[in-house]
């Protein structure tokens, strides 16, 4: 299990990276990019927390 939880974090960590580069792109969406953002930030917490880390 935890090594799906791994790649649950990578790709959350990755979309942040997509999510901040499009942000830059368009600086209307950025409100919206920030809150996805910080919806990956928190699943990725709350990932590592499952995993003790």
């Amino acid at each position: 299990m935890p090594i799906v939880q791994n790649k649950a974090i990578e790709s959350s960590a990755q979309r942040i990276t997509e999510h901040q580069e499009k942000s830059f792109a368009n600086e209307g969406l950025i409100k919206h990019w920030e809150k996805e953002i910080r919806a990956f930030d928190k699943a990725i917490q709350q990932a590592r927390k499952r995993l003790g880390q």
